[in-house]
């Protein structure tokens, strides 16, 4: 009995010794970050904070501060638009012809009396607007003005004090860079989703695409002077988040979403959102103007999937290129009385580098006429600045390529003679009209591209050609913009091009 309770004894000794042991230890370790009579650890919020303890985004803030401003936009079309407006149409067909046709989208509040941009797509020929907050009220919209070239549209409902999204800056995006796109997807109520910034300044062609897959919603999107210079995303977007808010970490607006690349019509990993820098001159130009005002420069320059091959035949490696190669310019234009030439390298507009004719389009497209922009070019070897006022819109069957300056109409800038295809062609091909390229023009548009003699112009803009004067009709109806090209070369193969018309 002794033995035992003496080993007990022992036993408990120890256990307080590692009790008191383990406390000294541990308040050595704390030191004096807390009073020593507070037996407990607090935690403080930081609500500026964008990375949680893991290191990991938290878009816990930026969610909250966002999604009770980015509004669902449900609208009604007259039997008369229902065919062309209607998303359903292209999987359930035809709606009744006096059954009204309906659609919905997104839109982001950009001030509390209640001023909302979303795309022109979502809007376009609504004879209703209805606006839905995420708290459920329901609100009747009047359209302030719409703009097709670069595919935003301002709305506004009749209220006060409603909640806003903090305009951000998008030239201070970074590739890289995490951002949320909030909207209303799949007729789903408000979703939030995360990806990054993978990259800037895309033009895909898809404002001048005449197809169904041309933007988020099934809609198709009306030709006019394109401004393409997309955020690209890879944060989840599908049809319903049309004109939804892509915002930083701390809950900036830098894009309204507009587009995905998908071959099905549904999130496939790109979304292209239009940048806010843009939106915000449409927008002002809207409450201001009612339209939107546009200074041109007047020059035209190379496509991108044909910009190299371009260079190359004037002798340019492309690697030495660190900006828009200019191939003609404009009559009468800004470009010609600031005195800029065919030939010349454009490095910069207003301090801002452009390495691409998309980011150089939109830089120009934030201005109207009459504003003066600082440019830098390249001449040869030598760097110069120069300041231009821009002008207004001016036909673009006045735009020259430097080596066609004495012939007429705009298709002269393919460098290539036209003729209706004969029927044989048509049985070949499967096709009902189209022209045939029947001479090519050494440096030309079409030489530039690759494309051979023999090669069928099938439609330019979405719309099909059958002969040289409905060619020009379709050019023309892409002013100062892109125009979409589709042909089949004479071995049978489809192509499609970006024909670039100028800034």
């Amino acid at each position: 009995m002794k033995k035992a309770g003496l080993i007990l004894l022992i036993a408990l000794i120890s256990a307080i010794v590692a009790i008191a042991g383990y406390r000294y230890v541990d308040k050595k370790m704390l030191g004096n970050s807390l009073p020593e009579n507070n037996q407990s650890l607090g935690f403080t919020s930081n609500v500026n904070k964008t990375t949680s303890s893991a290191g990991n985004p938290d878009f816990v803030r930026a969610a909250s501060m966002v999604s009770p401003a980015v509004v669902h936009i449900k609208t009604t079309y007259a039997s008369s638009t229902a065919g062309s407006r209607n998303p359903l149409e292209e999987f359930y067909g035809s709606p009744r012809r006096n059954t009204p046709a309906r659609a919905s989208g997104s839109g982001v509040l950009i001030s509390a009396d209640g001023y909302i941009v979303t795309n022109n797509h979502v809007i376009e020929n609504a004879s209703e607007i209805e606006v839905v907050l995420p708290d459920r009220r329901s609100f009747d919209a009047k359209l302030i003005g719409r703009d097709p070239s670069t595919d935003l549209a301002l709305v506004k409902v009749e209220g006060n004090n409603l909640p806003v999204v903090e305009l951000g800056n998008s030239d201070d995006v970074q590739i890289g860079e995490w951002v949320l796109a909030v909207g209303y997807p799949l007729s789903l109520n408000s979703t939030v989703t995360a990806g990054i910034v993978s990259a800037k300044g895309r033009s895909i062609g898809i404002l001048n695409r005449p197809s169904q897959q041309s933007n988020l919603d099934g809609q198709q999107v009306s030709v006019g002077t394109a401004i393409e210079s997309f955020i690209q995303t890879d944060a989840a977007i599908n049809p319903g988040n049309s004109g939804g808010a892509l915002v930083n970490a701390n809950g900036q607006l830098v894009g309204i979403n507009s587009a995905i690349a998908s071959q099905t019509g549904s999130y496939a990993g790109y979304g292209f959102a239009i940048p806010a820098n843009l939106a915000k001159k449409v927008v002002a130009d809207f409450r201001e103007y009612g339209e939107v005002r546009r200074g041109y420069l007047g020059v035209s320059f190379p496509a991108p999937s044909v910009e190299d091959q371009i260079l190359r035949e004037q002798g340019i490696d492309p690697a030495s290129v660190k900006g828009v190669y200019i191939t003609g310019i404009q009559q009468g234009s800004a470009a010609a009385a600031a005195g800029l030439k065919t030939g010349d390298i454009i490095l910069s507009v207003d301090g801002a580098e452009v390495y691409s004719s998309a980011e150089f389009s939109e830089r120009i497209a934030r201005h109207r006429p009459g504003d003066k922009v600082e440019l830098t070019y390249l001449r040869g070897k030598n760097q110069n600045e120069v300041t231009v006022t821009l002008k207004g819109a001016e036909p673009t069957n006045a735009v020259t390529s430097g080596n066609n300056n004495s012939e007429s109409g705009l298709h002269t800038k393919l460098g290539a003679s036209f003729a209706p295809i004969p029927n044989s062609y048509k049985e070949r091909y499967g096709l009902n009209s189209g022209v045939i390229v029947t001479e090519l023009q050494r440096g030309g548009f079409l030489d530039a591209a690759g494309i051979p003699e023999g090669t069928i112009i099938i439609s330019v803009n979405g719309r099909r050609i059958a002969n040289v004067a409905e060619l020009d009709s379709a050019l023309e109806s892409s002013q100062n913009g892109m125009a979409r090209i589709d042909g089949v070369t004479p071995d049978g193969t489809r192509f499609v091009f970006n024909f670039p018309l100028g800034a």
